[in-house]
Order: structure tokens, then sequence, then C-alpha cells
């Protein structure tokens, strides 16, 4: 015999919005990284502009980009995860 599964609970609106920023953060760091992939490339073949220039230019803006993102989605994963310990006691 085989048993349903049970339905899960309905969202609760602070779970909902943690929801939509972590999509929209996600969603806004694919994109971004594209761009800077895209730009990456094509500076490379562009023959009027110096490699090592392009580089030095978008590497500290990639970088910061790509580490607040990561942090900021830890940090709600986190708080997340956090609230449930705190309801359990």
């Amino acid at each position: 015999m085989t048993r349903k599964p049970t339905p899960k609970p309905p969202m609760e609106a602070k779970e909902k919005l943690t929801l939509w920023v972590t999509l929209m953060v996600s969603t806004t760091l694919c994109i971004s990284v594209l761009a800077m992939v895209i730009s990456f490339m094509l500076g490379l073949w562009a023959k009027e502009v110096d490699n090592a220039e392009i580089f030095k230019m978008i590497s500290p803006a990639f970088s910061t980009l790509i580490g607040g993102m990561i942090g900021f989605l830890s940090g709600i994963k986190l708080m997340q995860n956090d609230d449930k310990k705190d309801t359990k006691c």
C-alpha cells in the first residue's frame, strides 16, 4: 500500500518574500555575470581595445558583484534557518 503524500502547509508571508527576493537576486546575478562574460569575450576580439586594460577595469567589479550577491543570498538563507530554530524552542 502506498501512502498519499501529505500536503505542504501554505507558505507564510515572510517565506514568500524571502523566496521572491532570493529569486530576484539570483536572476540579477545570472544576468550580470552573462553581461560581463559577453563583454569579456567582445573585448578579446576588438582590435582597438587593449585586453589588459579591459581586465583591469572589469575584474574588480566582477569580483565585487559576485561576492556581494553570494553574501546576500547566504545571509538570507542563514537568517531563514535562525528563524526556524527560534520557533522550535
